[in-house]
């Protein structure tokens, strides 16, 4: 007899939270046409007063041509949030006279930074990058091989991770669109937006018609940058009717949150949320409840809400996080508990499950989904987790699994199934997979199959040769093998020929799946669509194979 797979993972949680991306071409030598030749080791950096000017429907623009592909950084797609514009929907940037520079990042969305850097060995391998911290912060980049050429070249729209707290567009290094730009002849935009209580809280139960959107801001935001690649990315060389939206761990789930908004209706043309994706938003009863909370913090009366305007943006997130902790600790067990995220306000984003709808918002979207083998790993620093026993990781996920609670009672039979499944794993690999689970994978995947457009389900298994072997497939780890940046993020793959051979065959799948919404052709196995009667699932590795539900629980 076969246990439900569905219900076995019933108590497991969906995603996480985070980012990375590495390089399939070295980064010296380039023509530019982006060819590799000792012979014509030239000048790679062109920049001047006539080089790289583009026209947006807000001014004129100049950037910078890097090996062959132009690359805009900081462009305004929105105006500064700070103020009487902070809690309210994005506003159109003002119009701007002379060229405006654009050759550097634009500012990081307001977050905690203290202690950043204080893990040294986090810092080594994923190096976060982080500029100013600005309310001024809806800011876009582009990279693209040519200017208003009239060539309609597929758009890729990359969302960073990091919950809906953390990150910014360009947060590793391997989040450099330049190779994809190049390999694929596709146009390449990161974007910044709001975050966390500055994009997220939700005021509109104490704050009347004037708040009514504050609770969804930071997703308003990333339609606002979707309107902008709509009015604009011809003239960087793409293609506005078919424009790919891509996100790891807090970024996958922003896609198929903008994938379920009525205003990204035809924005978009294919999804691909990474490790991390969302069927539902959050409840507003929860979100209104904070609301009280953190005006009641801020020592505030419902007719004075518009000081929360005044305060600084530090001090305003210090608050809200306080009065989201008050809110849990006194909220028990009464199941109001969640965060700073998009609210599922029936306005701006659904109530109830996403795609829920056979000709819905993005209906006609195919989607194509992954996950790591290990999302979530704690032996990469101590390698006394390696020796322990399977009893020791029963335990230990009764306390613990990944980026959720712990299982409880429920963890030896969850370890002992996966331990069926996979005989050869020791108890840490046993461990990090049940913590890894695929649950929020399928539950996306089986969602979306309400509608037309297809699904393809992929799992992620390589491991890099780093730290003795303990790092295995983690939480960020595939983003630059999708993007041809595994030579780029190196503290991620090692570099190489052994990664950049996967990474040609997922990156060519990924822009075939961006031309056509099918991935198949680029030196992968065949890869079926997904089906609910089988999980169809590619597995990639150094050698990669299609599976059927790769991780059911085994026979009884």
């Amino acid at each position: 007899m076969k246990t439900n797979r569905r219900n076995f993972f019933q108590t497991m949680g969906a995603g996480a939270a985070g980012i990375g991306l590495a390089s399939a071409f070295p980064l010296t030598a380039c023509t530019a046409t982006g060819e590799n030749s000792e012979e014509n080791d030239g000048q790679i950096l062109l920049v001047g007063d006539d080089i790289a000017v583009a026209q947006t429907v807000y001014g004129k623009i100049q950037g910078f041509i890097l090996r062959g592909i132009y690359n805009f950084r900081g462009i305004p797609y929105g105006a500064d949030t700070s103020g009487k514009n902070r809690f309210m929907p994005p506003q159109k940037p003002e119009p701007w006279t002379d060229t405006k520079p654009t050759t550097w990042w634009g500012n990081t969305a307001p977050q905690i930074m203290d202690n950043r850097y204080g893990n040294t060995w986090a810092s080594f391998v994923d190096h976060w990058n982080y500029d100013d911290v600005s309310e001024d912060c809806l800011k876009l980049n582009v990279w693209t091989p040519a200017l208003a050429d009239e060539k309609k070249r597929p758009v890729m729209v990359w969302l960073h991770g990091g919950g809906y707290t953390n990150g910014n567009a360009i947060e590793q290094d391997g989040y450099d669109g330049e190779n994809l730009s190049r390999k694929g002849d596709i146009v390449f935009v990161s974007i910044n937006h709001r975050l966390g209580p500055i994009g997220f809280s939700d005021l509109s139960g104490v704050g009347g018609d004037k708040y009514k959107d504050s609770g969804n801001v930071g997703a308003l935001d990333m339609v606002a940058a979707l309107e902008w690649v709509k009015e604009n990315i011809a003239n960087f060389g793409g293609d506005p009717d078919n424009v790919t939206i891509m996100g790891q761990s807090g970024g996958g789930a922003k896609v198929c949150v903008l994938a379920a908004m009525p205003a990204a209706k035809g924005l978009i043309h294919k999804s691909v949320p990474l490790s991390g994706s969302s069927t539902n938003a959050l409840d507003q009863e929860y979100s209104q409840k904070l609301g009280e909370y953190i005006l009641k913090e801020a020592g505030l009366k419902t007719s004075e809400i518009d000081k929360l305007q005044e305060i600084s943006w530090k001090d305003y997130i210090l608050l809200a996080n306080k009065a989201a902790q008050k809110m849990a600790s006194e909220a028990g067990n009464t199941g109001m508990r969640g965060g700073f995220a998009p609210v599922a306000d029936g306005i701006n984003i659904p109530k109830g499950t996403f795609y829920n709808e056979a000709v819905g918002f993005s209906s006609d979207v195919p989607m194509l989904i992954c996950s790591t083998f290990h999302e979530w790993g704690a032996a990469r620093t101590n390698p006394d987790l390696e020796k322990i026993t399977a009893d020791e990781a029963k335990n230990m996920l009764k306390e613990r699994a990944g980026f959720r609670g712990g299982l409880g009672e429920k963890a030896p039979e969850v370890y002992d199934a996966y331990a069926k499944i996979f005989p050869d794993k020791k108890p840490i690999e046993i461990m990090t997979l049940v913590s890894s689970n695929r649950k929020g994978v399928v539950d996306t995947a089986t969602a979306k199959l309400v509608q037309t457009a297809p699904v393809y389900v992929a799992w992620f298994g390589w491991e890099p040769p780093l730290f003795n072997g303990r790092m295995r497939a983690f939480h960020c780890l595939d983003i630059c093998f999708w993007y041809a940046n595994t030579d780029l993020m190196l503290t991620h793959t090692g570099g190489g020929s052994r990664p950049r051979k996967l990474s040609e065959k997922m990156s060519g799948s990924l822009l075939n799946f961006m031309k056509t919404g099918n991935p198949n052709g680029a030196g992968l196995p065949e890869w079926p669509a997904f089906t609910v009667e089988n999980g169809e699932t590619m597995v990639l590795n150094d050698t990669s194979e299609v599976k059927n539900d790769p991780d059911r629980e085994g026979e009884n």
